[in-house]
């Protein structure tokens, strides 16, 4: 399968898998850790719940360093209808006891209901989107992460968003997976991680007159 962006196309089935787990609540307790927010395991389901007004983080404790794709399945819980989102090339600030650099995408967030990308923690750099008719309770197949900071969000098969920062996190230190609850109540499963394998696309018009 291929993911194309501007200039370039992902190869998904070359993408060598890095993480591929079912979470359970045994895997919840040594494998991952909490911020801000409860977490459990409910039915096969990653599932959060924040109320607040803050990144309510479940995180990886391996470490993706590098080029990384997060794949997984989502929707939120009714009566919650907004804010499914994950980070990579992350990081936690244990002094400021906040999330630190990271690239953050999600669905129906930024206070409007938008598909969005934002680099953490100065969120200088922003993009969304309200053009996703998104559906409460629907569950979604969702595709994203970063090529030397070109940064997307495919959802369902669909290209939804794309940016690239001219100031690319650096993968090697900043290294971590989670996903955020923000004011929500969400549902995770089917957590694939990969590293990236991809090419330059050539790109040009032919005339059409």
């Amino acid at each position: 399968m291929i993911l194309e962006i501007l200039k370039k196309e992902i190869d998904l089935d070359n993408s060598p898998i890095l993480f591929d787990q079912p979470v359970t609540a045994e895997s919840l307790k040594k494998d991952w850790d909490i911020h801000h927010s409860e977490w459990w395991v409910e039915d096969g389901w990653l599932t959060g719940k924040n109320p607040g007004n803050h990144p309510g983080m479940v995180i990886l404790k391996q470490d993706f360093p590098g080029n990384v794709l997060v794949e997984f399945e989502a929707r939120t819980v009714l009566p919650s209808t907004r804010d499914i989102n994950f980070m990579w090339n992350g990081s936690w600030d244990d002094v400021k006891d906040q999330r630190g650099m990271a690239y953050v995408a999600g669905l129906q967030g930024w206070w409007g209901g938008k598909v969005g990308i934002e680099k953490s923690p100065e969120y200088k750099l922003n993009a969304t989107t309200p053009l996703f008719d998104f559906q409460p309770g629907k569950i979604y197949h969702i595709q994203g992460g970063s090529v030397e900071g070109h940064c997307f969000v495919f959802v369902d098969g669909k290209l939804l968003l794309e940016v690239t920062d001219p100031d690319p996190i650096d993968s090697q230190k900043h290294t971590k997976v989670g996903f955020e609850a923000y004011c929500s109540f969400i549902q995770v499963r089917n957590i694939r991680i990969r590293s990236i394998c991809w090419k330059h696309k050539k790109v040009h018009y032919e005339p059409e007159f």
